[in-house]
C-alpha cells in the first residue's frame, strides 16, 4: 500500500491557537504527538515509511518536514506552490506514486487533523476496505451518525457489498430538521473525508471526471522532488476531491470507520473529546475558577480567572483571547474572516522554525524586537534584507555570524551590527543552543523582506 497524508490548513477552526501558518494538524491535541505526526505513526504501523507520501502548502513545508523528522523515519513530503483545494493535492501526489514506483498499489488518501485514538480499530477498517479497494472501488470511510450534525457532509449507502456498501450519493451539510430524519433513516454516514482505492483506479477517474486537472499532470517533474512547479499548478481548478472524483464516481463504496473519529473543526469538538472535571470543565494552564460549568477554559501564559459562567469557551494565547458560546463554537471561523489581514491570524508571538524558533517581545514604528533561539547543528540561511538592519546580543551560547563572507564569533554579551543589504546567517554550529535578541530598525519590518542565497532546509 501508499498513503497520502493531505496537511494543508487554513487555522480558522480553532484560532487562535491555531494560526494560517500553524494551523491545528501541527498542534499537540492530546499527548506530546501533533495530530500531523500521530497521523503518519497511525498509518506506519501498516505501511513503510517511505511510502507516505505528505502533501502540504509551500508555507507550511519546513514546518511538515521538521515534525516529521522528529520521528526518525524517512518521509516525503510535496509542498503546493498555492492552496488549490483537494483534488489537485490528491492528482499531483498520485503522480508522483507513478513517477517513482512501477506498482500498481491500493493507495489509503488521509487528513492529517483528524483525531483517531483506537488505531488497531482503525488498521482493521483498512484492512477491511483493502478487500473493496483490490476489487477496483473507491472506498470512502463512513462514520455512523450519533446526533444530528448539521457540521458534516453525509453519504447514503445503498445495497450491501462484502464488507460495506455501495454508495447511493453524497449529501451537502444539512440543516438541523434534514440531519434529524438523516439519523432516523439509519442509511446515512457522515463523510470524513477518507478513502482509498488503487492508483490506476483513481488516474483514470481524473482522466474521465477530471480532465482539465488530469491534463496537466505530465507536465510535472516529480522524481526525487518536493515542489511542485507553479507554471503547472496555477493552471488547475481550486476544487474538492468530493466535487471533482466522489460525488460523479460510479464506483464508490462505504465501509463503516470501526474506529473513534473526530475531526476537530470546532472548539466544542475538542471540548467532547478532553478528559472533564466534576463540573464538566476543560481547564488547561493558569485557570482559577469559581462556579463555572460545562466549560472550556484554556490560558497559555497569563493568569485567566472566570466566575459565574457555564457553557462557554474561553482561550487566551500570547497575544489574543477568545471567548464564544460552546454551542455557537462553529462561528470562530466568522471571527476569523474579520480578522483576517491582522498579524493574529497569521502568527503566534512564538514562531517554529527548522532551526528552532523565534519570540515577537515588541514592535513599534520601524522596529521590532525578537528573541531568537538556534538547536545546536543548526543555521539560519544566507540572507540580506532590503528595508531594514539588525543589532544581535548574544544571550547564551556562542554565535557564528557570517557578515558578507567574512566569520566572526560573538560569544555571550557581545553583539554585532547587520547592515541594510548586506549578505549575512546566523549559525549555531556548536553543542548548546543560542539565545539571542535581535532588534529589526528599518522603514518595512516584515517576514517577507528576505531574500535567501543558500539554504540548508530548501527555502531559496
Amino acid at each position: 500500500m501508499k498513503a497520502i497524508i493531505l496537511a494543508g490548513g487554513s487555522g480558522s477552526r480553532l484560532w487562535p491557537l491555531s494560526r494560517e501558518m500553524y494551523p491545528k494538524q501541527l498542534l499537540s491535541i492530546d499527548g506530546e504527538m501533533s495530530l500531523l505526526q500521530s497521523t503518519f505513526l497511525r498509518l506506519n504501523k501498516l505501511i513503510p515509511a517511505k511510502d507516505i507520501l505528505s502533501i502540504t502548502n509551500v508555507k507550511h513545508y519546513s514546518d511538515v518536514k521538521l515534525q516529521l523528522n522528529k520521528l526518525n523515519a524517512e518521509n516525503v513530503v510535496l509542498a503546493e506552490p498555492l492552496g488549490k483545494n483537494t483534488a489537485p493535492a490528491i492528482a499531483c501526489s498520485l503522480e508522483y506514486f507513478n513517477q517513482n514506483s512501477t506498482e500498481d498499489d491500493v493507495v489509503i488518501i488521509v487528513p492529517s487533523d483528524h483525531l483517531v485514538k483506537d488505531s488497531d480499530a482503525f488498521i482493521a477498517t483498512v484492512n477491511d476496505g483493502l478487500k473493496l479497494a483490490k476489487k477496483g472501488y473507491i472506498v470512502t470511510f463512513g462514520i455512523k451518525p450519533t446526533y444530528p450534525e448539521t457540521g458534516y457532509g453525509y453519504i447514503k449507502t445503498a445495497q450491501a457489498l462484502e464488507c460495506g456498501f455501495k454508495v447511493e450519493r453524497f449529501v451537502e451539510k444539512p440543516d438541523i430538521n434534514t440531519a434529524k430524519k438523516y439519523l432516523e433513516d439509519g442509511n446515512y454516514f457522515w463523510n470524513g473525508g477518507i478513502f482509498m482505492a488503487k492508483i490506476s483506479v483513481l488516474m483514470n477517474e481524473f482522466a474521465k471526471l477530471a480532465p482539465e486537472i488530469y491534463a496537466n499532470l505530465s507536465s510535472l517533474e516529480l522524481n526525487n522532488c518536493s515542489k511542485i512547479e507553479y507554471s503547472v499548478y496555477e493552471n488547475m481548478p481550486s476544487i474538492s476531491i468530493d466535487y471533482a472524483i466522489m460525488e460523479k464516481s460510479d464506483k464508490i463504496a462505504l465501509v463503516k470507520l470501526k474506529s473513534d473519529w473526530n475531526d476537530l473543526g470546532s472548539w466544542q469538538s475538542l471540548y467532547d473529546v478532553k478528559e472533564k472535571d466534576a463540573d464538566g470543565n476543560v481547564i488547561t494552564g493558569k485557570v482559577v475558577t469559581n462556579n463555572v460549568k460545562n466549560s472550556f477554559i484554556y490560558s497559555q501564559k497569563e493568569l485567566v480567572a472566570v466566575s459565574g459562567l457555564e457553557d462557554i469557551i474561553l482561550v487566551e494565547t500570547e497575544d489574543a483571547i477568545m471567548a464564544c458560546k460552546r454551542d455557537e463554537s462553529q462561528d470562530v471561523k466568522k471571527l476569523f474572516e474579520k480578522l483576517k489581514e491582522s498579524d493574529t491570524t497569521k502568527l503566534h508571538k512564538t514562531v517554529f522554525r527548522p532551526w528552532g524558533y523565534y519570540t515577537c517581545m515588541n514592535s513599534g514604528e520601524g522596529y521590532l524586537t525578537k528573541t531568537i533561539c538556534v538547536m545546536p547543528k543548526q543555521k539560519l540561511s544566507i540572507q540580506s534584507h532590503n528595508y531594514r538592519s539588525e543589532h544581535w546580543v548574544v544571550l547564551e551560547g556562542k554565535a557564528l555570524v557570517v557578515l558578507e563572507d567574512k566569520e566572526y564569533i560573538v560569544e555571550a554579551g557581545d553583539s554585532i551590527d547587520i547592515p541594510v543589504k548586506a549578505k549575512h546567517s546566523l549559525q549555531n554550529p556548536y553543542d548548546n543552543e543560542l539565545k539571542i535578541i535581535e532588534v529589526q530598525k528599518g522603514s518595512y519590518i516584515s517576514e517577507d523582506d528576505i531574500i535567501r542565497y543558500n539554504d540548508i532546509y530548501g527555502r531559496v
